[in-house]
């Protein structure tokens, strides 16, 4: 623009103008001119004579001021036109400099510039004006690769702009979304399992009374009901732990033996009810003493076991743990065996309601479960699966399950990673911890307790099961209440550790500075928390 203007100034034009070619390139439309208005959507076919007869010379050429091209001035009142030259200007670099959306072009593509002397003058175009005309030409042609070049990068800039304002939009948006998911375990980790531990302590207490066969089936329902939703909470807080990274195994040696046949005791009560003989095949080369997570383990073998029974309605259980050896059945995963580590693999069989082969992928998704008849009856969270596959992976390990189809049980089959104990034969026994035998009948008739909690449910379960042991309780609510009804009488004192504000740590240096001189009378003092 700017130079079609000192170019009009310098010549004494009446008019200048460019016309640029379309997208197709089949017209040129009018895109500057330097006095009069027109339409933006001015064109021209640009197979037009006088356009094919500038486009083949660098030259300027004199064309009638008739041409659609140069009819850009009233001609009310004029006498006689001015002279009209035009002169074609080069689009350089086309490939490079990407005007719109304008496809790749294998042909040199020109623009048309237009230049008008004054009506009703006598001047004419001299050939040093011609030349200028020419050279300014080329000039124009460069600003115009200038212009698309600014024009691009300011498309550019704009677009980033406004991905950045959408990123930041999104950023906000998950980080909402991140404290909404804290605040709702928060709730649930706290105000949701508290009450739940209390209907789940409650309805045991209850049960222990004489209730009739209807009553003791609807205490029972609830318990179980209650169970299931406390497994739930614990579920969805491992899960979430897991997702966002901060769950780590916590490492240390155990019997892992041992481990195997404490998973089997608090399986074989509800094997026992179904009539489902469960047993145990340990492989003779299986070390005993192990490095790894035993709790995590331990989840993934009850969880597994349990689908087990709870999917089997007649038949049998069986689990086998063996020291692998190889396993060619993922390529993405090896096992590599070292001096310091093994793979454990578990293999759990049942008889069970069996799955269809093209449902075991969904099986390791969240809250996804098979639409059998036999599934749909048993219940379940759906994320049992899912947040062993997610241990299973911590622990370098493999998960699948093998099934021929419905009604035909299965197999489910895991590899994990675990360390070998320094521990030597001769010295396991030697080296297990020891911790003081608990007398498996203790009495705990006429107990002297104090419970402080502020939380007058949470009060009221504790009262209920210490009083069911033949203890004496007293309760209070408050930190300040416990230090004043306190006395050498209570052996045990039963603080609540999530009290807000308030230091609790504190509070039992204070009862132990309030048994100084009598310390063989201090109460033995406990960290009491529904919400773990």
């Amino acid at each position: 623009k700017t130079t079609l203007v000192e170019l009009g100034r310098t010549l004494a034009l009446e008019e200048c103008a460019l016309w640029m070619p379309t997208r197709t390139g089949l017209e040129l439309q009018l895109s500057y001119t330097l006095r009069h208005q027109h339409p933006v959507e001015y064109t021209v076919p640009i197979q037009l004579p006088v356009i094919n007869q500038v486009f083949g010379t660098s030259r300027a050429v004199k064309i009638s001021p008739n041409s659609p091209v140069a009819r850009l001035r009233p001609v009310s009142g004029k006498y006689m036109l001015g002279e009209v030259v035009a002169v074609r200007v080069p689009l350089l670099h086309l490939s490079n400099f990407q005007i719109n959306d304008w496809p790749e072009l294998s042909t040199k593509r020109y623009a048309l510039m237009v230049l008008m002397l004054p009506s009703d003058s006598a001047r004419q175009w001299h050939v040093h004006e011609l030349e200028l005309v020419e050279v300014v030409a080329d000039q124009v042609a460069v600003a115009l690769s200038h212009a698309v070049i600014l024009e691009e990068s300011m498309r550019a800039r704009n677009l980033l702009m406004e991905q950045n304002v959408a990123l930041d939009l999104a950023r906000r948006e998950a980080e909402t979304a991140i404290r909404a998911r804290n605040d709702f375990l928060a709730v649930m980790n706290h105000e949701m399992r508290t009450p739940m531990h209390a209907i789940i302590a409650l309805s045991s207490l209850l049960q222990e009374t004489e209730l009739t066969p209807e009553q003791r089936l609807m205490v029972e329902t609830i318990l179980k009901s209650s169970n299931l939703l406390a497994t739930l909470m614990n579920d969805v807080l491992d899960l979430s732990r897991l997702e966002d990274g901060s769950l780590q195994l916590e490492l240390g040696t155990f019997n892992l033996h041992t481990l195997f046949r404490e998973v089997l005791n608090l399986i074989k009560p509800i094997a026992v009810v179904k009539k489902l003989p469960i047993t145990l095949n340990l492989a003779p080369d299986l070390p005993e003493f192990v490095v790894g997570d035993e709790k995590r383990l331990m989840q993934i073998i009850l969880n597994i076991v349990g689908n087990a029974v709870k999917f089997s309605k007649q038949g049998s259980i069986s689990v086998t743990a063996l020291v692998t050896k190889s396993d060619t059945r993922d390529a993405d995963f090896f096992v590599v065996p070292t001096g310091s580590h093994f793979y454990l693999r578990v293999k759990v069989k049942d008889s069970g309601a069996g799955i269809n082969p093209q449902d075991i992928p969904k099986l390791f998704t969240k809250f996804a479960q098979t639409q059998s008849l036999a599934t749909r009856s048993s219940g379940g969270s759906g994320l049992g699966l899912a947040i062993s596959k997610r241990f299973v992976n911590l622990m370098e390990g493999n998960i699948w399950i093998e099934s021929d189809g419905l009604g035909k049980g299965c197999t489910a089959i895991f590899d994990v990673k675990l360390g070998i104990s320094e521990r030597s034969n001769e010295s396991k026994q030697s080296g297990i911890p020891k911790v003081p035998a608990i007398p498996r009948h203790s009495s705990f008739t006429g107990l002297k307790v104090l419970v402080m909690d502020e939380n007058g449910v949470s009060r009221m379960v504790t009262k209920g099961l210490l009083v069911h042991l033949g203890c004496e309780v007293t309760t209070v609510s408050s930190n300040e209440e416990c230090l004043r009804v306190v006395s050498h009488e209570h052996k045990v004192v039963f603080m609540d550790v999530c009290l807000p504000g308030v230091e609790n740590y504190q509070i039992a240096l204070r009862i132990h500075e309030k048994f100084t001189k009598q310390r063989h009378q201090r109460p033995l003092l406990v960290a009491l928390t529904g919400n773990t």
